[in-house]
């Protein structure tokens, strides 16, 4: 039934607005990697979605290595060590595969024609997706659900996650809340990062003119480096949250993340760090309130007639032209 019909057609709006804010935060978590990268190195790494599935699919070893495998596992020390170790491993598996990329595969192209690092880039994205494919299957693996409440009895049904919002006709559960905490939190530290730490300027100096950067004596190669790994990481963080709120992964999640993610980053203007997260918001509730209001087969279509649209009237994306440095 349209939400239009509901029985309270305000209460389920605002449930999909919601729904819409989290998915969009999450869609924002992986932008940010597009976005850093893009932002140094003018770099459309395609390859980014499947990093962030390589790193959904590490922290589910991680999880199997600890012991935590169900949902019975949940608030557990298992499950709490399970997750903290997902935390710190996923992001640096995701930053040393992402420099080793760069190494091998970008920096060789780094004056070259720009076609030839972006098409690279597409090839190296298929040789993670294979990697996925060989590494789990080509079926959906179940991940634990170590957020949850606790299952105690694992014939019975799952009980329900707590309601934070309970009494005022809408849900949201400590998984929303923990995409809110972990995306607004690292958007403004990657800002502060890039704007007043040494590294940081020197990504600045090396976004605006990597030669001239260089003969001020900054070690390019370095920053480039450090940037992919910041990137990487960023993917391993989203990994893990995203892995951890759908309990679902694939080897096939990284393509459609990656171009929701993508366009997201276009989106809020590419190389923007807000804009990034401004992006990701609104096609998180492009998708959900056209899927709920119009159709889900018209959301797809729906979030790229609105990115059309901006980018006619604001080719830099919404933010992108309001600010002087790429990152």
């Amino acid at each position: 039934m349209t939400p239009l019909f509901a029985a309270d057609p305000a209460a389920a709006f605002g449930q999909f607005v919601l729904i819409g804010l989290v998915s969009g935060l999450l869609y924002a978590l992986i932008a940010l990697g597009y976005t850093m990268v893009y932002g140094i190195v003018e770099l459309i790494n395609f390859a980014h979605g499947d990093l962030f599935m390589l790193g959904c699919f590490l922290s589910l070893e991680v999880c199997l290595l600890v012991g935590a495998r169900t949902q019975s596992e949940a608030g557990t020390p298992a499950g709490l060590a399970a997750v903290a170790l997902m935390l710190v491993a996923a992001p640096l598996f995701c930053a040393a595969l992402n420099v080793a990329v760069d190494r091998a595969v970008y920096k060789p192209l780094r004056t070259a024609p720009k076609l030839a690092p972006l098409v690279s880039a597409i090839g190296v994205s298929f040789v993670f997706m294979g990697v996925g494919l060989f590494w789990k299957g080509a079926t959906d693996v179940t991940f634990p659900d170590l957020l949850g409440p606790r299952v105690t009895d694992p014939a019975a049904a799952p009980p329900e996650p707590a309601n934070l919002l309970d009494g005022t006709g809408l849900r949201f559960t400590f998984k929303d809340l923990m995409v809110v905490l972990v995306t607004l939190p690292t958007m403004a530290a990657l800002t502060l990062f890039v704007r007043y730490t040494t590294l940081g300027k020197a990504m600045r100096a090396t976004a605006q003119n990597p030669t001239a950067a260089q003969l001020m004596g900054i070690n390019v190669d370095r920053v480039i480096a450090a940037t992919f790994a910041l990137g990487g990481a960023l993917a391993g963080v989203g990994s893990v949250v995203y892995s951890l709120y759908f309990n679902t992964v694939n080897y096939q999640m990284g393509f459609q993340n990656g171009v929701y993610a993508f366009t997201a980053a276009v989106l809020g203007g590419i190389g923007n760090i807000p804009g990034a997260v401004l992006g990701g918001i609104m096609i998180g509730l492009v998708k959900t309130l056209g899927g709920a209001y119009i159709g889900s087969e018209w959301s797809e279509a729906l979030i790229f007639a609105i990115l059309v649209v901006v980018l006619i009237f604001r080719p830099n994306g919404l933010l992108g032209a309001r600010t002087r440095e790429k990152v």
